[in-house]
């Protein structure tokens, strides 16, 4: 079995192995369940396919379903939009691997410099593959790590949140936080299993974080685009921020996030203050701010 058919195989067990069957209609057969969640005749009689096709499929052989019998199998499992997403990537290559290829370093436009710089007072990130970290305003830096410190190879946002002890200081509900980047790279790495640079960064993590291997192995996948963080500031205290991310146009790869907060709330005062202890940092740039891909 390929990697590419190994990683769906994966996808699908764990899948099934989460959905209640009490929950998804089926009758009782009165047999004992040994494990949790679904038998693949279950998925293969709510996908309205043979347990013979299913199994193959879960198998990770060579088969090449219609759209509508991928759908069909997502709601079976009771996949979200993200889980779709991915079980559709994972199909779509299981049966042709795509050719591995050389890709550059992701480069950030100066308008896009400029656009960062002028929201001074809001915290802003830009991220590319596999989430390296491209550019930050000062806000950001300050908020979150100088990012100018980080070697440009290792300036990765999932990255940092599971090997850097202050990272996971700063954010109150930490395990959340890492767990959501988790699940992005799993998504991720589904769009494009053949991207050497994701498979290293993976195979890292899983061998220097428990906690990452641990969630690796759940297969959950999640494209989060808006959201809320709860952080410890060493310097301002506790406050959380909102954030919204921005595909940007032209370059699906690459990601605006903003933070903000609520208007005349403690979170707010607090980012006033942060802003003004550092009014005299540095700016957006980073030094050789496109790690390689």
């Amino acid at each position: 079995m390929t990697g590419l058919n190994r990683e769906l195989a994966d996808f699908l067990r764990r899948a099934r192995g989460q959905v209640d069957p009490s929950r998804a209609g089926l009758p009782s057969d009165g047999r004992v369940r040994r494990v949790k969640g679904l038998r693949r005749e279950e998925v293969a009689l709510l996908a309205g396919v043979s347990t013979d096709y299913y199994a193959r499929l879960e198998q990770g052989r060579r088969i090449n379903p219609s759209p509508a019998v991928v759908e069909a199998i997502g709601r079976a499992l009771e996949l979200d939009e993200a889980g779709r997403t991915h079980l559709r990537d994972l199909i779509g290559l299981a049966g042709s691997p795509a050719p591995r290829r050389s890709r550059s370093a992701q480069r950030v436009r100066p308008g896009l410099y400029q656009l960062i710089d002028t929201l001074d007072g809001e915290p802003a990130l830009v991220l590319g593959r596999r989430t390296d970290v491209l550019a930050a305003n000062r806000m950001a830096k300050a908020l979150f790590a100088d990012f100018d410190k980080i070697p440009p190879k290792e300036r990765n946002y999932a990255r940092w949140i599971f090997l850097d002890e202050d990272a996971r200081s700063l954010f109150v509900d930490w395990h959340d936080q890492a767990r959501a980047a988790v699940e992005s790279l799993r998504f991720e790495i589904g769009r494009d299993p053949a991207d050497a640079a994701t498979t290293a960064l993976v195979a890292e993590l899983r061998e220097r974080s428990p906690d990452f291997d641990q969630w690796w192995e759940q297969h959950r996948v999640h494209q989060r685009t808006y959201g809320s963080k709860r952080l410890r500031h060493p310097l301002v205290g506790d406050l959380t921020v909102e954030y919204e991310s921005l595909v940007l146009p032209g370059d699906p790869d690459t990601m605006l996030y903003v933070y903000t907060t609520a208007p005349g709330s403690p979170s707010r005062q607090a980012m006033d203050i942060l802003a003004s202890w550092t009014a005299s940092g540095s700016g957006t740039r980073l030094s050789r701010s496109e790690p390689e891909a």
